[in-house]
């Protein structure tokens, strides 16, 4: 796995390279078919992560966002989210993050999260979760009454419908992409649910989140691979999931 994690750790620095020249800079600002925002700057993070990918690891698969699917011969996948928060990239906000995850036979094993413009990076492997160097845990929540809930946008509900009714809302908040699940890695976040994501969306989460101690499935409970529905939620308490899971069985 060392050797695995030298190589994520040299893909994120080239990443943070890249969005550290664009990052509150003029740029064009592109709509995809699925009228999310795409910049310059994604796609050429992303074509730089891969050219150093088929450098080393030309064995290995590739699954990016911004410039699709390579098969691979080894059993191993990449799969590269350039910049995770386009939107928050675009206004200048930085809780966007550069995603890296390594799954094997589709099921993720190594996960990034960097933050380039704060300094900020959550590398875990399903087993242990570190947060600049440092092992961090999610944190203990009694009652899902209690817990600090987050998600991206209501709009990801559209195809479950808005299954985040069934909580708090007093207690949810909106907006923080990636950034939240490092957030609940270091224990300020105890609840993520979320819809409508892809595995590059996700795939970098699920060691981050376990390697930290919390639980991460989809709606049913059911393990996250490259080919889950696209559900997502996270309970750094794990003793919160049985609660969370007849919520959203409601």
């Amino acid at each position: 796995m060392n050797e695995f994690v030298t190589l994520a750790k040299r893909l994120a620095d080239e990443a943070g390279k890249i969005v550290k020249r664009y990052y509150r800079q003029p740029f064009d600002v592109i709509s995809k078919e699925d009228e999310s925002p795409v910049t310059i700057a994604d796609r050429k993070i992303e074509e730089r992560m891969r050219e150093i990918l088929e450098d080393a690891r030309p064995q290995d698969g590739i699954y990016g966002e911004e410039h699709g699917v390579k098969t691979g011969e080894s059993g191993l996948t990449w799969v590269l989210d350039p910049i995770d928060g386009t939107k928050s990239f675009v206004i200048g906000r930085p809780t966007f993050g550069t995603l890296i995850a390594l799954c094997e036979d589709s099921i993720p094993k190594l996960g990034v999260i960097d933050q380039p413009i704060l300094g900020e990076r959550w590398i875990g492997d399903g087993e242990q979760t570190f947060f600049n160097g440092r092992p961090v845990q999610c944190a203990p929540c009694a009652s899902i009454e209690t817990a600090r809930i987050g998600s991206t946008t209501p709009a990801m509900f559209e195809a479950t419908g808005p299954v985040y009714k069934n909580f708090n809302e007093g207690r949810f908040f909106w907006g923080g992409d990636c950034y939240q699940y490092g957030l609940m890695a270091c224990g300020f976040v105890d609840i993520i649910l979320e819809a409508d994501m892809k595995p590059y969306d996700y795939a970098a989460l699920v060691p981050i989140v376990q390697g930290a101690g919390g639980h991460i499935s989809d709606f049913s409970g059911a393990a996250l691979i490259l080919e889950s529905d696209g559900s997502v939620v996270a309970c750094g308490d794990p003793g919160l999931w049985p609660e969370m899971h007849k919520r959203l069985s409601a």
